[in-house]
């Protein structure tokens, strides 16, 4: 698969690692490597370099020679944390071959905030991939586990990735399937 980017090749300025999309196996990128941004949604970027899609975290955004990313938190001690702040929160996570965030894709099946000692709270996401082989799964449930850990008073985050039922377009919000032009 070829990617199509309007961007411009740009040059690394320090070795990074990134991860080929859909297998999710480390692909090393060496500083002054040629690559195109192919997507820059959310926490993370998609570059099309030597015949890969991969993707890199938000971290390295500096590799790139952009500013990492800033991915909206709930941040008002002064209000409970609620299952739609950690949604909010989810939607910063995309998919990285697809321009739609996790949430919208329909990924996230359930999301449960339980009170521990403390004033502390763990947090219960249930979500699927849109295929079960996707080798970026673990990738992607990381993410959300990391991003839900940023959230205030979050001591524990559970993340179980399911594929019963199984994902399909329909899952999709309204929003997705316009921007992806399925209606």
């Amino acid at each position: 698969m070829l990617a199509q980017s309007i961007h411009p090749a740009i040059a690394l300025t320090r070795d990074v690692i990134g991860l080929i999309i859909p297998a999710g196996t480390p692909f090393p990128l060496k500083s002054g490597m040629l690559v195109q941004i192919t997507q820059a949604l959310g926490s993370s970027f998609t570059v099309f370099c030597e015949g890969h899609l991969v993707r890199l975290y938000g971290r390295d955004a500096d590799a790139l020679g952009l500013p990492e990313p800033v991915v909206e938190l709930h941040s008002d001690l002064a209000m409970p944390l609620t299952e739609q702040h950690v949604m909010k929160t989810l939607r910063g996570i995309y998919d990285p071959e697809i321009p739609v965030n996790i949430v919208d894709l329909g990924l996230i099946y359930d999301c449960r905030i339980e009170p521990l000692e403390s004033n502390q709270l763990k947090i219960w996401i249930v979500m699927t991939l849109t295929a079960p082989a996707c080798g970026m799964g673990p990738i992607l449930a990381g993410d959300v586990e990391y991003l839900c850990k940023q959230l205030p008073n979050v001591a524990d985050v559970h993340v179980d990735v399911v594929f019963d039922p199984p994902w399909t377009h329909e899952q999709m919000t309204q929003a997705a399937k316009l921007t992806l032009g399925l209606i």
